[in-house]
């Protein structure tokens, strides 16, 4: 099945393929002819993922899905949450979110934090939601060179590794992303399957 993943962002397009299997092939709105900066303007995970989806749907008429994620910090009161991407710049600057979040967090005790991801889709003129979160703990100081964005100061509960420093195989299976993507891909296979 081909399916439109309403994002530019390469890491997790791979991520998700990889979640979602050789059952689906994923295509961008590149792919699709459409170069436009997306919008993700809105308050909530929902919203932004819901805006995305739409904004791709309007402009190429294919059914797709898009996905809004944010780290979620105790201490900080739920931050950076839906600016998670944008906490330091508006230019998706993960070093410099890092440094911010570590930087904020300096002499907290209390490092508990999740990771939420939240998947709109719209397929056949009709919109889903699908969510996935991993709680854990942000560590004091980054370690691991894979993944992105928070991934190095990232611990899920019972690991004693970063995001960062976890095959990806076994970030897939625990992650909230690989939770909200196996959701969608359930869906999607039971819709096949009825149809």
């Amino acid at each position: 099945m081909k399916i439109v993943f309403a994002t530019n962002n390469r890491h997790k397009l791979e991520e998700v393929s990889q979640i979602l299997g050789p059952a689906f092939t994923l295509l961008t709105p590149a792919d699709c002819g459409l170069t436009e900066e997306i919008p993700e303007d809105r308050d909530t995970l929902e919203g932004n993922a819901l805006q995305k989806a739409r904004f791709v749907k309007e402009r190429t008429g294919y059914d797709c899905f898009a996905d809004d994620t944010g780290l979620e910090v105790a201490a900080l009161g739920g931050e950076p949450g839906v600016r998670s991407a944008r906490y330091a710049t508006d230019g998706h600057d993960h070093a410099a979110n890092t440094a911010l979040l570590l930087k904020n967090l300096g002499g907290k005790a209390d490092r508990s934090a999740r990771f939420r991801t939240v998947i709109a889709l719209i397929l056949g003129g009709r919109e889903y939601l699908f969510e996935g979160e991993v709680r854990g703990e942000i560590t004091e100081v980054e370690a691991g060179d894979k993944g992105f964005g928070y991934d190095p100061v990232f611990r899920p509960d019972g690991y004693a590794q970063t995001f960062a420093e976890l095959p990806a195989e076994v970030k897939n299976r625990i992650s909230h992303r690989g939770e909200a993507v196996r959701k969608l891909a359930e869906f999607l296979r039971t819709g096949i399957d009825n149809k």
